[in-house]
């Protein structure tokens, strides 16, 4: 596959976008079937997809509404889905965006370096989600002080007072997701 859409899914996006242009000119069906000669209800078939479009019909039903063919059918533009890297910095860590929208929720790449810092706890609304990536990662999250290695998740709710940093020599890489409505992840894996 190249990324392309498939003919068929070109030809589902025809009938939805025939309705709207038709309804976007103001002009009913019946209207549209004598300008074109083309029958009201082969017209609505095509609306409704129960017929297949030929460029015999699309070319006069285009030519009547006084727009461009490749208006109906032309792909759908495909936008590069990849996320630009643009790395931020605060107390050594380095934040990578990882989602573009700005909804929640939110995903991170973190890669905290190994310091000497005493953890200071805190706590904000919302809800975290952490997969460690590289490293050993040491969270203390209310009476509860433990160390991650690479492969583990945990998840918490930010209102209890929490803290996490590297716990070795050197940095940890950790995956985050982060929600202020207090989303929580929900996995889902095939049966086997």
């Amino acid at each position: 596959m190249d990324g392309q859409p498939s003919v068929s899914a070109v030809l589902e996006q025809i009938a939805p976008r025939l309705r709207r242009a038709r309804e976007k000119k103001g002009v009913s069906l019946a209207d549209l079937a004598r300008a074109t000669g083309i029958s009201t209800s082969t017209l609505s078939r095509l609306e409704s997809a129960q017929r297949k479009p030929s460029l015999e019909l699309l070319l006069p039903i285009t030519a009547a509404l006084g727009i461009p063919l490749d208006e109906i059918v032309a792909a759908p533009r495909i936008l590069d889905p990849r996320v630009p890297q643009q790395p931020t910095g605060r107390d050594g860590r380095v934040l990578i965006p990882l989602s573009r929208q700005q909804g929640e929720p939110r995903a991170y790449k973190m890669t905290i370096p190994a310091h000497d810092e005493q953890p200071h706890l805190r706590t904000h609304t919302g809800y975290e989600w952490l997969y460690v990536l590289r490293g050993r990662l040491r969270v203390r999250l209310g009476d509860h002080d433990f160390v991650m290695g690479a492969g583990e998740a945990a998840e918490f709710d930010c209102q209890i007072p929490h803290w996490f940093g590297s716990a070795g020599r050197g940095s940890v890489e950790v995956l985050s997701l982060f929600g202020k409505q207090g989303e929580r992840i929900h996995l889902r894996t095939r049966r086997r």
